[in-house]
Protein backbone atom coordinates (compact mmCIF):
# COMPACT_ATOMS: atom_id res chain seq x y z
CA UNK A 1 0.00 0.00 0.00
CA UNK A 2 2.75 2.35 0.95
CA UNK A 3 4.37 1.45 -2.25
CA UNK A 4 1.20 2.50 -3.89
CA UNK A 5 0.55 5.19 -2.36
CA UNK A 6 4.59 7.10 -3.17
CA UNK A 7 3.57 6.14 -6.82
CA UNK A 8 0.48 8.12 -6.98
CA UNK A 9 2.42 11.00 -5.28
CA UNK A 10 5.40 10.76 -7.69
CA UNK A 11 2.63 10.38 -10.66
CA UNK A 12 1.28 13.80 -9.64
CA UNK A 13 4.89 15.66 -8.83
CA UNK A 14 4.53 18.26 -11.66
CA UNK A 15 7.24 17.08 -14.46
CA UNK A 16 9.56 19.27 -15.94
CA UNK A 17 13.25 19.77 -17.21
CA UNK A 18 15.83 18.63 -14.49
CA UNK A 19 17.33 21.81 -12.92
CA UNK A 20 21.13 22.14 -13.22
CA UNK A 21 23.13 21.27 -10.33
CA UNK A 22 25.98 23.50 -9.00
CA UNK A 23 28.77 21.15 -10.50
CA UNK A 24 26.68 20.76 -14.02
CA UNK A 25 26.01 25.23 -13.46
CA UNK A 26 29.62 25.38 -12.69
CA UNK A 27 30.86 23.03 -15.60
CA UNK A 28 28.31 24.60 -18.12
CA UNK A 29 30.01 28.28 -17.24
CA UNK A 30 33.71 26.63 -17.24
CA UNK A 31 32.76 25.67 -20.96
CA UNK A 32 31.25 28.94 -22.42
CA UNK A 33 33.79 31.08 -20.73
CA UNK A 34 36.89 28.71 -22.11
CA UNK A 35 35.02 29.32 -25.90
CA UNK A 36 34.48 32.75 -25.29
CA UNK A 37 38.51 33.05 -24.39
CA UNK A 38 39.32 30.83 -27.31
CA UNK A 39 37.32 33.46 -29.47
CA UNK A 40 39.41 35.88 -27.92
CA UNK A 41 42.30 34.66 -28.20
CA UNK A 42 41.74 33.30 -31.97
CA UNK A 43 41.06 37.39 -32.71
CA UNK A 44 44.06 38.50 -31.13
CA UNK A 45 45.90 36.22 -33.41
CA UNK A 46 44.79 37.66 -36.46
CA UNK A 47 45.28 41.19 -35.53
CA UNK A 48 49.17 40.18 -35.12
CA UNK A 49 49.09 38.38 -37.93
CA UNK A 50 46.82 41.08 -39.74
CA UNK A 51 49.30 43.42 -39.34
CA UNK A 52 52.52 41.23 -40.33
CA UNK A 53 50.54 39.33 -43.32
CA UNK A 54 50.13 43.27 -45.51
CA UNK A 55 53.79 43.89 -44.35
CA UNK A 56 55.60 40.70 -45.67
CA UNK A 57 52.93 40.96 -49.28
CA UNK A 58 53.56 44.83 -49.53
CA UNK A 59 57.38 45.82 -47.50
CA UNK A 60 56.80 49.48 -49.47
CA UNK A 61 53.39 50.07 -49.60
CA UNK A 62 53.88 54.24 -50.77
CA UNK A 63 56.30 52.68 -53.83
CA UNK A 64 53.71 50.14 -54.96
CA UNK A 65 51.03 52.82 -54.28
CA UNK A 66 53.13 55.48 -56.34
CA UNK A 67 54.14 53.60 -59.26
CA UNK A 68 53.82 54.02 -62.78
CA UNK A 69 53.05 58.40 -61.45
CA UNK A 70 55.94 61.14 -62.01
CA UNK A 71 56.80 61.35 -57.78
CA UNK A 72 60.32 62.15 -57.05
CA UNK A 73 61.82 59.75 -54.18
CA UNK A 74 61.27 63.29 -52.25
CA UNK A 75 57.81 63.82 -52.25
CA UNK A 76 57.43 59.29 -51.72
CA UNK A 77 59.79 59.70 -48.63
CA UNK A 78 57.70 62.96 -47.17
CA UNK A 79 54.68 60.38 -48.00
CA UNK A 80 56.28 57.58 -46.27
CA UNK A 81 57.04 59.92 -43.04
CA UNK A 82 53.23 60.93 -42.78
CA UNK A 83 52.22 57.80 -42.92
CA UNK A 84 54.16 56.19 -40.42
CA UNK A 85 55.84 53.48 -43.12
CA UNK A 86 59.77 55.16 -42.29
CA UNK A 87 59.38 54.09 -38.75
CA UNK A 88 60.73 50.38 -37.67
CA UNK A 89 58.37 48.03 -37.41
CA UNK A 90 58.51 47.45 -33.56
CA UNK A 91 56.90 51.15 -33.99
CA UNK A 92 54.51 50.81 -36.23
CA UNK A 93 52.92 47.49 -34.72
CA UNK A 94 52.46 49.52 -31.34
CA UNK A 95 51.23 52.17 -33.21
CA UNK A 96 49.03 50.28 -34.90
CA UNK A 97 47.91 48.46 -31.89
CA UNK A 98 47.37 52.02 -29.94
CA UNK A 99 45.13 53.03 -32.99
CA UNK A 100 42.82 49.69 -33.05
CA UNK A 101 41.96 50.06 -29.05
CA UNK A 102 40.26 53.71 -29.91
CA UNK A 103 38.84 52.24 -32.62
CA UNK A 104 40.66 53.87 -35.13
CA UNK A 105 41.73 51.49 -38.22
CA UNK A 106 43.91 54.41 -39.91
CA UNK A 107 43.07 56.83 -43.28
CA UNK A 108 42.48 55.48 -46.42
CA UNK A 109 44.99 55.96 -48.85
CA UNK A 110 42.73 55.92 -51.79
CA UNK A 111 39.49 57.79 -50.28
CA UNK A 112 41.76 59.79 -47.73
CA UNK A 113 38.86 59.12 -45.19
CA UNK A 114 39.17 57.23 -42.05
CA UNK A 115 38.81 53.44 -42.97
CA UNK A 116 35.82 53.14 -40.15
CA UNK A 117 33.60 55.81 -42.16
CA UNK A 118 34.50 54.03 -46.02
CA UNK A 119 33.60 50.34 -44.44
CA UNK A 120 30.71 51.92 -43.26
CA UNK A 121 29.27 52.98 -46.09
CA UNK A 122 29.77 49.94 -48.25
CA UNK A 123 28.69 47.32 -45.57
CA UNK A 124 24.53 47.47 -46.25
CA UNK A 125 24.81 46.72 -49.84
CA UNK A 126 27.07 43.66 -48.95
CA UNK A 127 24.31 42.81 -45.82
CA UNK A 128 21.58 42.98 -48.28
CA UNK A 129 23.12 41.34 -51.08
CA UNK A 130 24.37 38.34 -49.16
CA UNK A 131 22.18 38.41 -46.46
CA UNK A 132 18.97 37.60 -48.68
CA UNK A 133 20.97 35.08 -50.67
CA UNK A 134 21.95 33.25 -47.93
CA UNK A 135 18.58 33.61 -46.30
CA UNK A 136 16.88 31.94 -49.81
CA UNK A 137 19.25 29.62 -50.36
CA UNK A 138 19.07 28.07 -46.48
CA UNK A 139 15.01 27.76 -46.84
CA UNK A 140 15.46 26.32 -50.22
CA UNK A 141 18.51 24.36 -49.89
CA UNK A 142 16.65 22.67 -46.62
CA UNK A 143 13.41 21.97 -48.12
CA UNK A 144 15.60 20.14 -51.25
CA UNK A 145 17.19 18.21 -48.50
CA UNK A 146 14.04 16.86 -46.35
CA UNK A 147 12.66 16.00 -50.07
CA UNK A 148 15.33 14.08 -51.40
CA UNK A 149 16.79 12.38 -48.47
CA UNK A 150 13.22 11.02 -46.92
CA UNK A 151 13.06 9.33 -50.55
CA UNK A 152 16.77 9.22 -51.82
CA UNK A 153 17.00 7.18 -54.89
CA UNK A 154 14.02 8.70 -56.02
CA UNK A 155 13.50 10.95 -59.38
CA UNK A 156 13.44 13.84 -57.35
CA UNK A 157 16.51 12.88 -55.75
CA UNK A 158 18.49 12.87 -58.18
CA UNK A 159 17.25 15.45 -60.16
CA UNK A 160 18.23 17.71 -56.89
CA UNK A 161 20.84 16.67 -56.48
CA UNK A 162 22.29 16.73 -59.52
CA UNK A 163 21.72 20.08 -60.53
CA UNK A 164 22.55 21.65 -57.02
CA UNK A 165 25.62 19.91 -57.31
CA UNK A 166 26.71 21.51 -60.95
CA UNK A 167 25.14 24.85 -59.94
CA UNK A 168 27.79 24.51 -56.82
CA UNK A 169 30.58 23.56 -59.52
CA UNK A 170 30.16 26.36 -61.48
CA UNK A 171 32.34 29.42 -60.99
CA UNK A 172 30.44 32.30 -59.66
CA UNK A 173 31.88 34.99 -61.74
CA UNK A 174 31.40 33.06 -64.20
CA UNK A 175 27.42 32.00 -63.61
CA UNK A 176 26.93 35.28 -63.45
CA UNK A 177 28.17 36.58 -66.16
CA UNK A 178 26.06 33.86 -68.02
CA UNK A 179 22.80 35.39 -66.80
CA UNK A 180 24.23 38.83 -67.11
CA UNK A 181 24.56 38.16 -71.12
CA UNK A 182 21.04 36.30 -71.05
CA UNK A 183 18.73 38.28 -69.17
CA UNK A 184 20.56 41.92 -68.63
CA UNK A 185 21.49 42.06 -71.91
CA UNK A 186 19.66 39.94 -74.33
CA UNK A 187 20.34 36.83 -75.25
CA UNK A 188 18.52 35.64 -79.08
CA UNK A 189 14.54 35.54 -78.52
CA UNK A 190 15.12 36.89 -74.62
CA UNK A 191 15.57 40.25 -74.22
CA UNK A 192 17.06 41.86 -71.77
CA UNK A 193 15.16 42.77 -68.56
CA UNK A 194 17.38 43.24 -65.87
CA UNK A 195 20.30 45.73 -65.36
CA UNK A 196 23.74 44.92 -65.72
CA UNK A 197 25.47 46.56 -63.12
CA UNK A 198 25.47 48.97 -59.88
CA UNK A 199 22.78 49.13 -57.17
CA UNK A 200 20.48 51.72 -57.94
CA UNK A 201 19.65 53.69 -61.07
CA UNK A 202 21.80 57.35 -60.55
CA UNK A 203 18.41 59.58 -61.01
CA UNK A 204 16.63 57.26 -58.73
CA UNK A 205 16.53 58.27 -54.47
CA UNK A 206 16.78 55.12 -52.97
CA UNK A 207 14.65 56.40 -49.74
CA UNK A 208 11.88 57.08 -51.70
CA UNK A 209 9.54 53.89 -52.45
CA UNK A 210 10.52 53.89 -56.34
CA UNK A 211 14.41 53.97 -55.17
CA UNK A 212 13.23 50.56 -53.06
CA UNK A 213 11.75 48.96 -55.60
CA UNK A 214 14.75 49.70 -58.06
CA UNK A 215 17.00 48.66 -55.47
CA UNK A 216 15.29 45.02 -55.69
CA UNK A 217 15.24 44.90 -59.20
CA UNK A 218 19.15 45.59 -59.84
CA UNK A 219 19.15 42.69 -56.78
CA UNK A 220 17.72 39.90 -58.89
CA UNK A 221 20.19 38.62 -61.27
CA UNK A 222 23.32 38.79 -58.11
CA UNK A 223 20.92 37.50 -55.56
CA UNK A 224 20.31 34.45 -57.83
CA UNK A 225 23.21 33.90 -59.12
CA UNK A 226 24.27 33.59 -55.34
CA UNK A 227 21.67 31.47 -53.92
CA UNK A 228 21.70 28.94 -56.83
CA UNK A 229 25.88 28.66 -56.25
CA UNK A 230 25.08 28.27 -52.05
CA UNK A 231 22.36 25.71 -52.57
CA UNK A 232 23.86 22.29 -52.80
CA UNK A 233 25.48 23.47 -49.26
CA UNK A 234 22.82 23.55 -47.26
CA UNK A 235 21.19 20.50 -49.43
CA UNK A 236 23.76 18.38 -48.96
CA UNK A 237 23.90 18.66 -45.18
CA UNK A 238 20.39 18.21 -44.89
CA UNK A 239 19.88 15.14 -47.07
CA UNK A 240 22.86 13.12 -45.67
CA UNK A 241 21.85 13.92 -41.97
CA UNK A 242 18.21 12.70 -42.67
CA UNK A 243 19.59 9.76 -44.33
CA UNK A 244 21.62 9.07 -41.15
CA UNK A 245 18.32 9.47 -38.97
CA UNK A 246 16.06 7.16 -40.72
CA UNK A 247 17.55 4.26 -39.42
CA UNK A 248 16.92 5.46 -35.89
CA UNK A 249 14.39 3.21 -33.63
CA UNK A 250 12.71 6.20 -32.29
CA UNK A 251 11.28 6.90 -35.86
CA UNK A 252 10.24 3.22 -35.77
CA UNK A 253 8.79 3.78 -32.62
CA UNK A 254 6.75 6.83 -34.02
CA UNK A 255 5.46 4.52 -36.71
CA UNK A 256 4.08 1.53 -34.49
CA UNK A 257 2.09 4.27 -32.85
CA UNK A 258 0.57 5.05 -35.85
CA UNK A 259 1.45 8.31 -36.95
CA UNK A 260 1.43 9.14 -40.93
CA UNK A 261 4.96 9.28 -42.76
CA UNK A 262 4.52 12.59 -43.43
CA UNK A 263 4.32 13.58 -39.38
CA UNK A 264 7.08 10.91 -38.59
CA UNK A 265 9.55 13.30 -40.86
CA UNK A 266 8.73 16.72 -39.52
CA UNK A 267 8.13 16.13 -36.11
CA UNK A 268 10.75 13.48 -35.61
CA UNK A 269 13.16 13.15 -38.07
CA UNK A 270 13.49 16.75 -39.11
CA UNK A 271 14.16 18.06 -36.19
CA UNK A 272 17.03 15.79 -35.19
CA UNK A 273 18.68 16.35 -38.92
CA UNK A 274 18.73 19.83 -38.60
CA UNK A 275 21.25 19.72 -36.24
CA UNK A 276 24.04 19.96 -38.44
CA UNK A 277 22.51 22.32 -40.66
CA UNK A 278 22.24 25.09 -37.99
CA UNK A 279 26.13 24.51 -37.60
CA UNK A 280 26.29 25.79 -41.75
CA UNK A 281 24.06 28.01 -41.25
CA UNK A 282 25.38 30.21 -38.53
CA UNK A 283 29.08 29.56 -39.91
CA UNK A 284 27.80 30.77 -43.02
CA UNK A 285 26.01 33.75 -41.45
CA UNK A 286 29.85 35.13 -40.35
CA UNK A 287 30.52 34.95 -44.11
CA UNK A 288 27.54 37.84 -44.79
CA UNK A 289 29.97 40.53 -43.88
CA UNK A 290 32.62 39.66 -46.19
CA UNK A 291 30.04 39.43 -49.10
CA UNK A 292 31.24 37.81 -52.53
CA UNK A 293 33.87 39.84 -53.66
CA UNK A 294 33.86 38.09 -57.17
CA UNK A 295 30.17 38.86 -57.48
CA UNK A 296 29.92 42.34 -56.19
CA UNK A 297 32.83 43.10 -59.10
CA UNK A 298 30.63 41.41 -61.88
CA UNK A 299 27.97 43.33 -60.56
CA UNK A 300 29.47 46.14 -59.77
CA UNK A 301 27.50 45.99 -56.26
CA UNK A 302 29.48 48.83 -54.22
CA UNK A 303 29.64 46.42 -51.17
CA UNK A 304 33.06 45.12 -49.28
CA UNK A 305 33.31 42.83 -51.79
CA UNK A 306 34.43 45.41 -54.76
CA UNK A 307 35.51 47.86 -52.09
CA UNK A 308 37.87 44.91 -51.51
CA UNK A 309 38.89 43.91 -54.71
CA UNK A 310 39.49 48.25 -55.20
CA UNK A 311 42.07 48.32 -52.10
CA UNK A 312 44.20 45.19 -53.61
CA UNK A 313 44.47 46.91 -56.59
CA UNK A 314 45.71 50.45 -55.20
CA UNK A 315 46.70 48.83 -53.09
CA UNK A 316 45.39 50.92 -49.91
CA UNK A 317 47.07 48.75 -46.75
CA UNK A 318 44.76 50.74 -44.16
CA UNK A 319 41.90 49.85 -45.64
CA UNK A 320 42.91 46.28 -46.25
CA UNK A 321 44.23 45.67 -43.26
CA UNK A 322 40.55 47.04 -41.78
CA UNK A 323 38.47 44.85 -43.54
CA UNK A 324 40.43 41.81 -43.08
CA UNK A 325 40.26 42.58 -39.38
CA UNK A 326 35.87 43.00 -40.12
CA UNK A 327 35.86 40.00 -41.96
CA UNK A 328 37.96 37.40 -40.16
CA UNK A 329 35.90 39.04 -36.47
CA UNK A 330 32.85 38.12 -38.23
CA UNK A 331 33.90 34.31 -38.78
CA UNK A 332 34.95 33.94 -35.45
CA UNK A 333 32.43 35.47 -34.05
CA UNK A 334 29.60 32.83 -35.87
CA UNK A 335 32.26 30.33 -34.61
CA UNK A 336 31.50 31.53 -31.00
CA UNK A 337 27.28 31.98 -31.46
CA UNK A 338 27.76 28.29 -33.12
CA UNK A 339 29.33 26.56 -30.35
CA UNK A 340 27.26 28.14 -27.87
CA UNK A 341 23.86 27.40 -29.66
CA UNK A 342 25.11 23.73 -30.28
CA UNK A 343 25.56 22.55 -27.02
CA UNK A 344 21.36 24.29 -25.49
CA UNK A 345 20.45 22.82 -29.02
CA UNK A 346 21.87 18.89 -28.44
CA UNK A 347 22.25 17.89 -24.74
CA UNK A 348 24.77 14.96 -26.12
CA UNK A 349 27.51 17.26 -26.48
CA UNK A 350 27.46 19.69 -23.22
CA UNK A 351 29.53 19.52 -20.81
CA UNK A 352 29.30 16.22 -18.28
Amino acid sequence: MAAVVQVAVAAAEPSGPEPLRSGQRRDTLRYVAGKVAASIGSLAFVTVGNFFLFRVIQADPVAAMTRNTHISETARAALRHRLGYDQPLWHQFFTYLGALCHGDLGISLRYSQPVVTVIADRIWPTILLVGISTVLATLLGIWLGINSGWKRNGAFDRISTGSTLTLYAMPEFWFGMILILVFATGFGPIPGIFPTSGLVDPDVSMSSPRGVLNVAFHLVLPVVTLTLSYLAEYSLVMRSSLIDEMGSDYLQTARAKGLRDLEVRNRHAVPNALLPSVTVIVLNLGFVISGAITIETVFSIPGLGLLTYTAIQTPDLPLLQGLFLLFSGSVILANLITDLLYTWLDPRVRPA
